[in-house]
This record gives C-alpha cells, structure tokens and sequence, in this order.
C-alpha cells in the first residue's frame, strides 16, 4: 500500500491514500497536527470495534463513548500509557462489558503499537517528465 505525503503550502502536510482520500495535517491549527491525528487514530479505531460489536449484536450506543487519556512522562514528554475509557449507559447489558473491552482490544492501530513496524526512512530523486 502507497500514501502519498505532499505539501500544499504553509504548514499544511497532506496525505492522500490509495483510494484517493485526502487526509490533511496543519501546524497552524486549521486542521489537526499530526501528533492528534496519531492519537486520535487510537481511541476511534477502538471506537469503530466497539461500535461494530454493538450493532451486530443490536445493542444501543446512544450516550456511549470512549474518552482517552494520553499521560505523558514529565523527563522525556513522550506519551507512556493510553488509557481507553469505554463510558457504557447505565441500562448496557452486564453480560457485554467484557466483551466490549476485548472488541476495543482488536484494534489494528494498538496492534501495531504493540508490534511496531520498521522504518526505512531515504530519499530518491524525482524524474523529470519530458513533455
């Protein structure tokens, strides 16, 4: 799978995926820095595995939501643990509780984390397209 990253100008830094989507990144506060989008990627990917549990099994999510906590250590300011606080409502059936946090725990972007990729990072030069 390809991404492609381009610069569009200012401080703004575009993905576009294989599908064509564009995902756009801002320093400057138009849109989310990088760093959010990363972390938000955590908690909404858990979101979609508890979302699909609950509606394969017909069970409501009105009122329901995951808040997530980042706690960052204070000497190297890296984050250190995320927490993923499913908020269920007071009539969610007790038989599910479990089996919501094993949903959340399915998803790819924690996988990942957990066994995190290698990087190749270089460069190459872009060929020059004679007309």
């Amino acid at each position: 799978m390809e991404m492609q990253i381009v610069f569009p100008g200012g401080a703004q830094v575009d993905a576009i995926t294989p599908d064509g989507m564009v995902i756009t990144t801002d320093q400057d506060g138009s849109a989310p820095a990088p760093f959010g989008l990363f972390l938000a990627s955590i908690g909404t990917c858990a979101g979609i595995y508890v979302l699909s549990f609950c509606q394969q099994r017909g069970l409501p999510t009105e009122g329901m939501r995951i808040v997530q906590r980042n706690h960052f250590n204070p000497l190297t300011r890296m984050v250190d643990e995320i927490e993923l606080d499913i908020q269920l409502p007071a009539d969610f059936p007790e038989q599910y509780k479990d089996a919501v946090i094993r949903s959340a725990n399915l998803c790819a972007v924690k996988k990942h984390l957990e066994n995190p990729p290698r990087f190749d990072v270089h460069t190459s030069v872009i060929a020059h397209e004679t007309a």
